[in-house]
């Protein structure tokens, strides 16, 4: 098994098809049918199921793309340390939350940006879970995500902690005072978000059931329909700061087991540190990110 005969495995595994990898690296179909043959033999196991339609990957062709995978991304880590450069280049993708994007990152990152223009930063938002399974898997060289968390294939480090509060408009304050809470529709973001499973377990101690969840994909729609009386939900302090403009808006505070949460940045215990990712690790730890 060579790695040039993974790099075909793998394109035929994406492709689907033996004649469309073919094309693509500018190889005779028949030479792909050769190497595909020659490394199932190597490794005495069937890699494809062949139909009419292409191919598509055994359980055990699903095993080798994960580990194929694996050795391209180190191979790429290898060449980036082999490089030894000073000033910071090459790709960086970092995950965060929506809520922390908006009001913690931009000032960090355009300071980043200017310090090494040559890094191509690339923001990803979205729930804490997507973004774990995102690092674990390689997708991401780091992420922002909500806390606690202890995983044996990930460093964390604690960036801030920040207050949840129960946030809707002034009709809020009449529900909670009447003990209507179970009349109130939930306005949660993303399945997999942190403050709504936090929401969900605070509600499920106090025995309240709400009558209605509507889930929205963006902090500013989500914000927008609170303003409107739509319903309430559950978010860092800091937002509802940041959202002081829409006057119909109010916050109250949650017990203190549920509104603390640590904001946290993580990535693998196994990852060779490029010196992107070396110089934004550094570059928060210096700056101090903290909620405003």
């Amino acid at each position: 098994m060579d790695i040039q005969s993974l790099r075909i495995f793998k394109a035929v595994a994406e492709y689907g098809s033996i004649s469309k990898a073919a094309k693509e690296l500018n190889y005779a179909q028949s030479n792909i049918t050769t190497r595909m043959q020659q490394l199932e033999n190597s490794l005495q196991t069937v890699l494809f199921y062949r139909h009419n339609k292409g191919v598509t990957l055994t359980a055990k062709g699903e095993v080798l793309i994960t580990y194929a995978d694996k050795i391209f991304r180190l191979l790429d880590e290898t060449k980036e340390v082999m490089r030894d450069q000073e000033e910071p280049q090459g790709p960086l993708s970092i995950g965060s939350m929506e809520t922390t994007a908006a009001v913690h990152l931009p000032r960090f990152l355009s300071r980043y940006h200017s310090a090494y223009p040559q890094v191509d930063l690339n923001l990803k938002t979205g729930p804490t879970s997507q973004h774990i399974e995102a690092v674990l898997n390689y997708k991401l060289d780091g992420a922002f995500v909500s806390g606690p968390l202890s995983h044996p294939d990930l460093i964390t480090k604690k960036v801030f902690s920040e207050e949840l509060v129960l946030v809707g408009n002034s009709l809020l304050s009449q529900s909670l005072k009447s003990h209507k809470v179970d009349d109130l529709t939930l306005l949660v973001l993303h399945k997999g978000c942190f403050y709504r499973e936090k929401l969900k377990h605070w509600l499920h101690e106090e025995g309240v059931i709400p009558s209605k969840v509507m889930e929205f994909g963006s902090l500013d729609a989500l914000m927008g329909c609170i303003a409107a009386g739509l319903g309430v939900t559950l978010l860092p302090l800091s937002i509802v700061q940041r959202y002081s403009y829409l006057e119909e808006v109010t916050h109250y505070s949650i017990p203190e087991k549920f509104s603390l949460v640590d904001t946290l940045f993580i990535y693998r215990t196994d990852v060779t540190f490029s010196t992107p990712l070396i110089k934004f690790a550094e570059m928060f730890q210096e700056e101090r990110i903290s909620p405003l």
